[in-house]
């Protein structure tokens, strides 16, 4: 049984104990293109090599930040302010930060983390031609990533104080290490909720109508409408993201037109007798007889139950990280009493 586990965070690890520019440089050969893993809007990513005392070698993930790009520098002091004391083992591991001048004397901000071999979730879900893995997602590896994410968020909503709201949760932003274990990561656009006094009211940032804090697809609906951030987004979010984990769609897949969503085909197909034909194909096995082909019915649509569930309209509908966590491993226990 998994268990939770939370500490304070040592930023640098003793085995590197400072980082500069010119150690990063050497890292990635230069930020080549060959070591380049992943690029966003604020930053991009390389993985790298770093020598650190007594001639520990490990490989790392470096997060270089466009500073010349507006918000890059915001996006990387709220990673900073988020990662710097928290820890869990479904959360992206930051071993240290570089703020120095590059080679032409311009600022240079950026983050070494955890590499995860795997990569992201998203490439496995919509791998690329060039990019295949060796073998799809099973059923049971989408319902353990799918307990690893809700595990990370329950933390950061329920075990943080102040509780921290993600706030761009999508499958591109969770990683998967040698193991296939879930880590989320991408903290930039993440906030930080402020307890008002003793009771369990919070007082947070609110977004600006007009301006979306997060990822088209799976930003909550009251966003669009300046509603406060708050932990019930990051619910919205999971939904979304585990109606695509089980479907193989994005939430603005082209197929989606005149007015469908992801959420109305979900619920459009969510019985007995449709479930099984918008699943993705992939995560079952040719060979899976009538038996197994019927606890499968039943295992994705509790699950796909338990989304559309997260991806209620109003937020005061949806469940807490903390029931949904639970419900989540009991699903997923439950599949594994009727296979194993």
């Amino acid at each position: 049984m998994k268990t939770k586990t939370s500490s304070s965070l040592p930023v640098p690890y003793e085995e590197f104990p400072r980082v500069t520019y010119n150690d990063l440089v050497r890292a990635t050969d230069g930020f080549s293109s060959g070591n380049l893993i992943g690029k966003g809007k604020h930053a991009s990513v390389y993985k790298g090599t770093l020598h650190g005392i007594n001639n520990t070698i490990m490989m790392v993930a470096i997060k270089v930040f466009s500073l010349n790009i507006r918000g890059a520098s915001k996006s990387f002091l709220s990673e900073c302010e988020s990662l710097r004391s928290i820890r869990h083992r479904n959360l992206i591991k930051i071993i240290t930060s570089c703020v120095s001048t590059d080679s032409e004397g311009n600022d240079f901000k950026a983050l070494v983390l955890d590499l995860m071999p795997n990569g992201s979730l998203d490439s496995w879900l919509h791998p690329v031609e060039n990019q295949q893995h060796q073998s799809p997602l099973s059923l049971i590896h989408r319902l353990n990533v799918a307990i690893d994410v809700a595990d990370a968020l329950e933390y950061l909503h329920h075990s943080c104080q102040p509780p921290i709201v993600h706030c761009d949760l999508k499958p591109s932003n969770v990683l998967l290490d040698d193991d296939m274990n879930a880590h989320v990561g991408d903290f930039g656009l993440a906030k930080i909720l402020m307890n008002n006094n003793n009771n369990n009211s919070l007082q947070s940032w609110t977004t600006s109508t007009g301006i979306i804090r997060g990822t088209i697809g799976y930003v909550p609906p009251e966003y669009g409408f300046g509603s406060e951030v708050s932990t019930m987004g990051d619910v919205y979010s999971y939904g979304i993201l585990v109606l695509e984990l089980l479907t193989g769609k994005r939430p603005v897949d082209e197929s989606f037109k005149d007015g469908m969503t992801m959420i109305k085909f979900a619920e459009t197909y969510a019985s007995p007798e449709r479930i099984m034909e918008i699943m993705d194909p992939s995560m079952f096995s040719e060979e899976d007889d009538d038996s197994e082909y019927r606890n499968q019915k039943e295992c994705v649509l509790s699950v796909v139950a338990l989304g559309l569930v997260c991806c209620a309209e109003s937020s005061i509908e949806r469940p807490s990280m903390c029931h949904v966590a639970a419900q989540m491993l009991k699903i997923r226990d439950g599949f594994f009493e009727l296979v194993y």
